[in-house]
């Protein structure tokens, strides 16, 4: 990709401009096939409650058709927590659902604090465990929209349009809790969290999908139960090791299962246990297909925190584990983080302390329920059916909370739906939130 600094319209619009303003605001434009993008950075405090504290750099990337340069922002919240935004492309676009949001929008990409260019956190050396802890604790929902706000108005934006993914969708509720008239319309694909319930109500939910999706699985392949059980011997007697020199634990191994949460996720799955144990293939696939490791480590040590509106998580996924699993050593968990695997990976083991004090902290609730029931901003939400990762039944009870709100719920798509038929979707949740479809 080209950057043009002195690219004629880049000069044109306010705050595109290679010099910092007096809020720390930078911007580069660079012109890549069929997108002009403009690269923005952002100083914002670490604690907003202590604006004059420690300072991060947050990065937004502005996505827009060659032609489409005046229209309003879309700002994307991505996955995770702990994953930085897509990264667009066209020929062939890249997320699916681009294109058709090009067609109305700029796309603002946000790396959420702690990822991609937005100040990336990784072991947070040189601090004692209570200091990571508290440092870990600034990255939650509540954070992240504090500092959209922020980049919204260094770009002049009176409102925008948001769409949210999955945990994108958590942070898109509480900037309606918070700041609604900022917000234009909001989009939910598989994001829309339970409000004021306890956190181990959302993993008894998984984890009674979770068993729904290991027999599902089995009984497509059925041959896959003996190797599942043969690996599950090897890690018990620690003979499974990554290529790091990890060892694979029995814990992390059934975490695999994550990926039956996506529509091609048992084919995935069952293409990695087919091949032979002892080859490299196969330690260097498990090892990428592992959800929780240290590429992402705010994904681990803060995910049951990120589901907690209110209360105590106190690893809550280790002690909801349905007795069905200690029965049965073949049965794959989902989206369920143990403390074990913070202890296990090498990457994330600096934070295993830090991660047992989060454990234990008592959370700021995230979302009003008063302030849900009276704002008056256009939404939509696809709410897949039998999403394992965000419940249906508990986005349905937090949709009938927003009078505006237009839930679609459909089992044609998985928790990936955004990225397996995006076009699709975005289509439908625009015409939803926009009164046009019924």
């Amino acid at each position: 990709m080209a950057e043009h600094p002195d690219h004629p319209d880049h000069r044109e619009h306010p705050g595109h401009s290679d010099q910092a303003d007096h809020r720390g605001h930078t911007t580069r434009f660079v012109h890549a096939p069929g997108l002009d993008l403009t690269e923005h950075e952002l100083t914002v405090p670490l604690d907003h409650g202590a604006p004059d504290g420690d300072q991060l750099t947050v990065f937004a990337r502005e996505v827009a058709d060659p032609d489409g340069r005046d229209r309003p922002f879309l700002l994307f919240l991505q996955g995770g927590p702990g994953q930085e935004a897509s990264r667009p492309t066209r020929g062939p676009s890249s997320p699916a659902w681009l294109d058709r949001a090009l067609r109305d929008f700029r796309v603002l990409m946000l790396d959420q604090r702690g990822t991609g260019r937005s100040s990336p956190v990784g072991t947070l050396p040189g601090l004692t465990p209570a200091e990571q802890a508290d440092r870990l604790a600034l990255f939650r929902a509540d954070s992240i929209v504090a500092d959209a706000e922020l980049v919204r108005g260094a770009l002049g934006v009176d409102r925008w349009s948001v769409l949210g993914q999955s945990f994108g969708g958590f942070c898109a509720l509480h900037y309606l809790s918070v700041a609604p008239g900022s917000l234009r319309e909001v989009l939910f694909t598989g994001g829309l969290p339970p409000i004021g319930r306890p956190v181990d109500d959302v993993y008894r939910a998984t984890y009674a999908t979770m068993l729904e999706r290991n027999r599902r699985y089995y009984t497509r392949y059925p041959l896959d139960r003996d190797r599942v059980r043969a690996l599950q011997e090897r890690a018990v007697a620690g003979e499974l090791t990554l290529p790091g020199g990890d060892l694979l634990r029995p814990e992390r191994l059934r975490s695999l299962g994550n990926a039956l949460g996506m529509s091609t996720g048992a084919e995935e799955l069952h293409y990695l246990l087919e091949r032979d144990p002892d080859s490299p293939a196969f330690r260097h696939d498990v090892a990428a297909a592992l959800p929780f490791n240290g590429r992402n480590p705010l994904y681990a040590v803060i995910h049951e925190a990120s589901y907690a509106d209110g209360g105590v998580t106190g690893w809550s996924a280790e002690r909801t584990l349905p007795p069905q699993y200690l029965e049965d050593p073949t049965l794959f968990t989902g989206e369920h983080v143990f403390g074990s695997f913070i202890e296990d990976d090498s990457g994330l083991a600096p934070l295993r302390d830090a991660a047992e004090l989060l454990a234990g902290r008592e959370w700021p609730r995230l979302y009003d329920a008063d302030v849900l029931a009276s704002v008056d901003v256009p939404c939509a939400a696809a709410i897949y059916a039998e999403d394992p990762y965000v419940d249906r039944v508990f986005s349905e009870e937090t949709a009938a909370i927003l009078p505006p709100m237009r839930p679609w719920v459909t089992n044609e798509y998985q928790h990936n739906g955004l990225r397996a038929g995006g076009e699709h979707i975005l289509d439908r949740l625009i015409g939803l939130a926009r009164g046009r479809l019924a």
